[in-house]
């Protein structure tokens, strides 16, 4: 999910909440003799840590390539099959839905399982699933392989983070699920651009085929590489105490607030993006697809904001950020309604640079308002956000086709709005708790 771009988003983070113990799985007694020491961690520099770092980073490329691959084609793919671009939006948001579905049951596996077998085999499933993509014959086809394609890929951002608090040093930690963002990162954003220009000379087919090959690669060399782990001890997937710590996080009002914030900036970012080939595709702009895909290089400022979130905080609050983070989406929305390129550009980056620091601050704020099950605290968030993107890219879809690039808009408004309410209610609550303890 995804970040990732997206991506690097779903891992923003994540350190802390993996850090603590999992509630579905009993923690390993730390003075039996067969646990293996914490000296033998990997650490930078360190055997096996680069091999680590590397393959991770080529699973997170080759997951949100192909989560994302179909987004930059979507005008492509109408005219192949006919059909408008709410129909066309949904081979985005079955993937994107499919993950945001089973990414809680696919956390519960791999700490039965396994990380890195719930890894291994969900990128065995997508990939395979990866190359008959470009062979669909209809639409409906199509649809049903990317909600597969997306289900599978969930094992990647249930997992990862977990595998890496297992068997790496805590100092190295930080650095390395880093790596991890940046391959999700660069497999977002390149899948995009790739995909477009190849799209450009030979069709949506033959580019989602190259991402598909691409992914095989990524996933063969992962496996190759990724060093079998010495830290994990098994648990039994105990649904009742799974249940009762997903609903004891949902009781929870700031974490609910926290989830509805990631789905709302989502829901903007994914009916933009999933909207904006056909804006630029049509007149006044009339571009080709290679420039179109070249447009998600505008991610790029998505990671610079991601990373100043934290600076942000620090001088404005949590709300301050959240309050800065929707002003800056909204005039970024309202910017790309001219029918000015440079205005439009303008606009898209004030829209991913509001959405990659508003997401930021979100899920980070769920790690640290759990104090218990924060790996499902975490993993709750990744359902909502993609929730968010798959919900984002229909009706946003939906709202171009009946309505232009303005309808598109007036969806990323409202959402803006619900961030803004629901952040002025959080305020509300904080000074009626502040009062309360007062007295």
């Amino acid at each position: 999910m995804s970040p990732a771009s997206t991506q690097a988003s779903t891992i923003v983070g994540a350190a802390s909440a993996v850090s603590a113990a999992s509630a579905v799985s009993p923690a390993p007694a730390a003075s039996s003799a067969s646990s293996p020491s914490p000296d033998s961690r990997l650490t930078p520099g360190g055997p096996g840590y680069r091999r680590m770092s590397f393959a991770l980073f080529l699973a997170g490329v080759a997951t949100f390539a192909l989560l994302y691959s179909t987004q930059a084609l979507l005008p492509l793919i109408s005219g192949d099959f006919g059909v408008a671009a709410s129909e066309a939006s949904w081979t985005v948001a079955a993937a994107t839905g499919g993950l945001a579905l089973f990414v809680l049951p696919m956390s519960a596996l791999s700490e039965r399982y396994g990380r890195r077998t719930v890894m291994t085999a969900s990128l065995a499933v997508a990939v395979g699933v990866g190359v008959l993509v470009p062979f669909a014959p209809s639409l409906g086809t199509l649809v049903a392989l990317r909600a597969v394609q997306g289900a599978a890929l969930a094992g990647l951002p249930a997992s990862a983070t977990a595998y890496l608090a297992e068997e790496v040093r805590p100092k190295a930690l930080v650095t390395a699920i880093g790596l991890f963002v940046a391959g999700n990162s660069v497999g977002g954003m390149s899948g995009r651009v790739i995909t477009g220009w190849v799209a450009q000379e030979w069709g949506w087919r033959v580019a989602v085929g190259v991402i598909g090959a691409l992914a095989v690669g990524c996933a063969v060399a992962f496996r190759l590489l990724l060093p079998a782990p010495k830290h994990f001890t098994p648990g039994s997937l105990r649904p009742r105490v799974l249940a009762r710590t997903v609903q004891g996080h949902l009781a929870d009002p700031l974490l609910r607030r926290l989830y509805a914030i990631g789905a709302l900036f989502m829901t903007v970012f994914g009916g933009v993006y999933t909207v904006i080939g056909y804006r630029l595709t049509e007149e006044p702009f009339s571009l080709p697809q290679g420039i179109v895909g070249s447009i998600f290089l505008v991610y790029l400022v998505g990671t610079v904001s991601a990373s100043t979130a934290g600076r942000l905080v620090g001088r404005l609050g949590r709300r301050g950020a959240l309050y800065l983070a929707g002003g800056t989406t909204a005039t970024g929305l309202l910017l790309s309604l001219a029918d000015s390129l440079p205005l439009v550009l303008l606009g898209l980056v004030l829209i991913t640079g509001g959405f990659f620091a508003g997401h930021a601050v979100a899920s980070s704020a769920v790690s640290k308002t759990a104090t218990t099950g924060r790996a499902q605290a975490s993993a709750l968030y990744q359902s909502a956000y993609y929730i968010g993107s798959s919900a984002g890219s229909t009706v946003g879809a939906l709202a171009f086709h009946s309505a232009g690039w303005a309808g598109t808009v007036g969806v990323g408004v409202l959402a803006v709005l619900g961030v803004v309410t629901i952040t002025v209610l959080g305020t509300r609550a904080a000074r009626r708790e502040l009062l309360v303890a007062a007295h």
